[in-house]
């Protein structure tokens, strides 16, 4: 729980700007630190950033960016194996997925060391864990009822219409056993 690093202590515009400067290939970290050091110094901002905190941001945030990169390619592998219309199961695998995070998060706090200084820190980071958790819970659950009420209004659909065609198959009284097997057809597409 360390301090954060000069560069998320530049004001927003000029992070944009790193950011910028980051994503484009042509600009070294050495440019993009020199260029930084020169909008701080013409805003009057008294704070520099060095060549080495430039590229342990840069290291980071290309992590970060690769992590994502991969994350995306699991939910397209998942949503293109589970198909966009089961959204409860896509649902579960993201549930699934930051448990597993939450998780590890837990673990990570158990290697912190605690003392007078850190002990606020940890507090608001078991806090805001336990709250994501909470909600994390309360989201499957509320996944759970909702795929229950869809099935539900899907079974009273059908039924519906299966009555409506054998009503109409049948109008005249009587329905063969064809009549009613097209009737089913018609409403389950079989």
């Amino acid at each position: 729980m360390g301090q954060p690093s000069t560069i998320e202590q530049l004001p927003e515009d000029i992070l944009d700007q790193l950011h910028e400067l980051l994503r484009d290939p042509r600009v070294t970290q050495l440019a993009a630190t020199r260029k930084i050091n020169e909008i701080l110094a013409a805003e009057g901002v008294p704070d520099r950033v060095t060549k080495s905190a430039v590229n342990r941001y840069d290291l980071k945030m290309r992590v970060a960016g690769e992590k994502l990169r991969q994350s995306r390619e699991v939910a397209k592998m998942w949503i293109g194996k589970l198909g966009a219309a089961p959204q409860g199961q896509v649902g579960h695998l993201v549930n699934e997925m930051l448990r597993t995070l939450a998780f590890d998060l837990s673990l990570k706090l158990q290697d912190t060391t605690i003392n007078e200084e850190t002990l606020p820190g940890v507090i608001d980071q078991v806090k805001a864990l336990a709250l994501a958790v909470q909600r994390l819970e309360a989201s499957s659950t509320m996944n759970v009822k909702r795929e229950a009420e869809i099935r539900t209004q899907e079974r009273e659909r059908l039924k519906e219409e299966t009555l409506k065609a054998v009503d109409a198959a049948g109008a005249g009284g009587k329905m063969s056993a064809a009549a009613l097997k097209e009737a089913i057809k018609k409403v389950y597409g079989v």
